[in-house]
């Protein structure tokens, strides 16, 4: 077993004794959007930390933030940290913050802040007043390193990108301090003028924080706080060529937004110290200075959340975009018929901890199918029809069949199945011959159809290959909604759609895009995509009252699994499905194989 699997965290068993709760809607700004029923929050040490704060008074009222940078679309990873930071300023009555960390131009664009603007909406939350950006304080924090440079802990660095990473040392050596390092703070601050007004090529000059070249934490070994870029920025256009780091940038900007618990995951522990040194050192009020905590990342086995690596699978053409179905990004899970509660359920019961671990597939698809299962509306479809024809029905005549739009739930009401002589089944609901095992059709034996009559299975019809292109049956006109006459008992029931009235259109059938649970951890990350993640199947006959799915609608094709209409290839009266998971959990018998 890999090390990476050893944390692995098998289904939802663990959550279930403590997480008896159900998907809610969250509040926006701190308040209920609508009502809902009381729920049980597992506790966690940060839910425990912002207690104590607030019952020792140290903040009246929390404010959290959720910083994305705008260079990638948002995954899996992000949706537990947006249900985690606007779900504690929910349950305290405290607000949260859309915050953009836009400090890198070339990487950036606003397609990526309008995709993390509707994907955050999407899961059910509201920032507090507008978005900010990082950039909105650039001229703050320009200030702010004219003071560090003041107080002689700041200078312009000239060595090459190179030359800083082999100064700077390794993890048992201590780093060399730049020759650079003891320029006086007058002739930093020409440098750093020249460096804002353009006199400096790229990579030519930064700007570092003095702090300790032999210190144990290589982030605090003079980090890097600005750097020359020559690009065009999507929200102050061209009036910057410097651009401060993330770690500079990010403490001051939780200082002036109020934040008072800055939550990130653990691989930003050591840059707490970072963090907190720059907020000492500058002239923000430090009453109230923000604290930042630390919590363990989301990993899903099957998925990839390395930004970069989403990107070269659009960019290279892997996938159809981000939003293809088989990403793990919310705008792929949102296409592929995922719903925002599903992924809030799931971001709940995985819970908080400092433990790194590794998610099942099977605890995200749990989570999903549980939430359709019980919303979802009903219909048939046949994936690859086989014509039946009853012999013994009416030529011309057609009658619809009533079929509840959800077993359950009364109130969904119930639609009409037109049916007439010819219908369509699955190739896979027939065979000529079969054990007791196999409930469904085979000839001369009976099986029912749902929502319809029991048929019996007389003879059928093949092409020149031998394959089966047609059965005929006979059908029992009294058996509708009733038993055989004769009391025998009719064991399996097999789907269908009327021939004449069947939608005919293309249904996608996904599956993990990654044959290796760990695909980022692969030498060759592109190596373990799988041949088949996509299998299209053209012509599929659905139930007719499907031709009127509008994009983002949810179905449960009984006996097939959950599907959702396409949200980019169809169109108005012309739906195209996609598969969001099977009925049952696909992992299991993939685990069992291991």
């Amino acid at each position: 077993m890999t090390p990476a699997r050893c944390g692995i965290i098998h289904g939802l068993s663990f959550v279930a004794q403590v997480c008896h709760r159900r998907a809610q809607i969250p509040c926006f700004g701190g308040k209920m959007t609508e009502s809902t029923e009381e729920k049980t929050v597992p506790t966690n040490f940060i839910r425990q930390i912002i207690q104590d704060d607030l019952a020792a008074g140290k903040f009246q009222q929390i404010r959290t933030r959720f910083p994305p940078e705008p260079n990638g679309y948002l995954h899996i990873g992000h949706a537990k940290s947006i249900c985690l930071n606007f779900g504690l300023a929910r349950d305290f009555g405290g607000l949260c913050n859309l915050r953009f960390d836009d400090t890198n131009p070339s990487k950036e664009d606003t397609e990526y802040v309008d995709s993390i603007k509707e994907d955050v909406k999407w899961l059910g939350f509201q920032w507090d007043g507008r978005e900010h950006y990082s950039s909105d304080y650039f001229d703050q924090l320009y200030g702010y390193a004219v003071e560090l440079i003041n107080q002689g802990l700041a200078y312009v660095d000239e060595l090459s990108p190179d030359e800083i990473r082999e100064y700077r040392g390794t993890l048992k050596e201590p780093g060399r301090n730049s020759p650079y390092r003891d320029r006086a703070p007058e002739e930093n601050l020409r440098l750093f003028e020249k460096m804002r007004d353009g006199g400096f090529a790229e990579g030519e000059a930064c700007l570092r924080a003095k702090i300790d070249m032999a210190s144990s934490f290589i982030c605090m070994r003079d980090p890097v706080i600005y750097r020359v870029k020559h690009q065009s920025h999507h929200q102050t256009g061209d009036r910057w060529c410097i651009y401060p780091m993330y770690d500079f940038t990010h403490c001051i900007s939780d200082a002036i937004e109020g934040i008072t618990h800055s939550i990130c995951t653990l691989e930003f522990q050591d840059n707490r110290r970072l963090y907190d040194w720059v907020l000492e050192h500058i002239s923000l009020n430090s009453d109230k200075r923000p604290h930042q905590y630390e919590f363990s990342r989301l990993n899903v086995e099957y998925c990839l959340t390395s930004k970069r690596k989403l990107k070269l699978l659009v960019d290279e053409g892997y996938v159809d975009g981000w939003d293809d179905p088989r990403m793990a990004t919310i705008s792929g899970m949102r296409r592929r018929g995922f719903t925002p509660a599903a992924l809030r359920e799931f971001c709940y019961r995985i819970g908080v901890t400092k433990q790194e671990n590794v998610v099942q597939m099977s605890a995200l698809e749990t989570c999903v199918r549980d939430d359709l299962n019980a919303n979802a509306p009903r219909a048939m479809a046949v994936l690859h029809p086989l014509r039946l024809v009853i012999d013994n029905y009416p030529e011309g005549r057609t009658e619809n069949l009533a079929a509840p739009n959800h077993p359950l739930r009364e109130e969904l009401g119930a639609r009409q199945l037109p049916f007439s002589r010819e219908i369509l089944i699955d190739e896979a609901d027939f065979r000529e011959s079969a054990n007791k095992q196999y409930k469904r059709l085979t000839l001369g034996r009976n099986v029912r159809l749902r929502y319809g009559y029991v048929v019996h299975a007389d003879s059928c019809e093949k092409d020149e290959n031998g394959k089966v292109t047609c059965v005929h049956c006979t059908y029992y006109p009294e058996t509708l909604g009733a038993d055989m006459p004769d009391g025998q008992k009719v064991k399996g029931v097999i789907h269908w759609v009327s021939a004449a009235s069947a939608f005919r259109t293309t249904v996608n059938l996904y599956s993990c895009l990654f044959n290796d649970p760990n695909p980022g951890a692969a030498e060759d990350f592109l190596s373990t995509i799988r041949k088949d993640s996509l299998v299209v199947v053209e012509n599929a006959a659905l139930e007719p009252s499907l031709k009127n799915a509008r994009a983002g609608d949810t179905f449960q094709f009984e006996r097939e699994g959950y599907f959702c209409a396409d949200s980019r290839n169809s169109a108005e009266g012309h739906p195209v499905f996609n598969l969001t998971v099977t009925l049952k959990d696909s992992f299991a018998k993939v685990e069992g194989q291991k």
